[in-house]
């Protein structure tokens, strides 16, 4: 049986507001296999985001352990876990995150000038993911030129060009009107299944959760399975 990408156990968070502590995390339980699609719904303020933003190591927890692919990453330093994450996380999210001052093609790039890969065939791979993404002919666009659909869709291509085994989406159609966000959703679904990626959907839309192969609801920090 294949390790999990993602593998986490009693996970437990809760913050301070107005003098009370808020659980938002209650011993969470969470495994995600290679080449396999999940979603993650809840309420507004269940603590999805907060959930993913755990998993990718961006945010510590109070109680619990976080495997990727069977290695511990609590206690790793900030500068080890960054590389980690790196080459096996991508992200996508809501807001799209592009530089203004950079095009389409430099944007792309970015997460690969971080990841510290840069060279004549990551540039040649960022070009053909943005052509595999429909934005082949928007390449030298600057982000504050293209639609919603447009950024969301070079925002999928950067989340690729690490080429890490699992994507992370929260709420990737949040920003859009009904029609892009399917196309969009579509192209997500695609890509990843594409490429043998696992996907983590964070979404409150019922129709776009029931398209991965499993699906969970996180309700009063507890996660679940759900039946759609």
């Amino acid at each position: 049986m294949s390790e999990p990408l993602i593998q986490a156990k009693r996970l437990t968070k809760s913050f301070l507001s107005g003098g009370k502590e808020i659980s938002v995390l209650d011993g969470v339980d969470f495994s995600l296999a290679p080449g396999t699609s999940c979603s993650i719904r809840g309420e507004s303020g269940s603590g999805k985001s907060t959930l993913l933003n755990v998993l990718s190591g961006l945010e510590t927890v109070g109680e619990g352990e976080l495997y990727w692919s069977g290695k511990k990453v609590s206690g790793l330093s900030l500068s080890a876990l960054a590389a980690e994450r790196a080459a096996r996380i991508g992200f996508v999210f809501q807001a799209y995150y592009l530089a203004p001052e950079l095009n389409s093609l430099e944007n792309v790039l970015l997460a690969a000038r971080i990841h510290r890969r840069i060279d004549s065939s990551v540039t040649d791979r960022a070009v053909q993911l943005l052509e595999k993404v429909g934005m082949g002919h928007r390449i030298k666009h600057s982000s504050t030129k293209l639609s919603g659909g447009e950024r969301q869709r070079v925002a999928v291509a950067r989340a690729l060009i690490n080429d890490p085994p699992v994507l992370l989406a929260d709420e990737p159609t949040g920003n859009l009107d009904e029609a892009t966000g399917e196309a969009v959703m579509e192209l997500l679904l695609e890509m990843t299944a594409d490429a043998d990626k696992s996907l983590v959907l964070v979404t409150h839309n019922p129709i776009h959760a029931a398209r991965t192969e499993t699906q969970h609801m996180l309700h009063l920090g507890k996660l679940g399975q759900s039946v759609i």
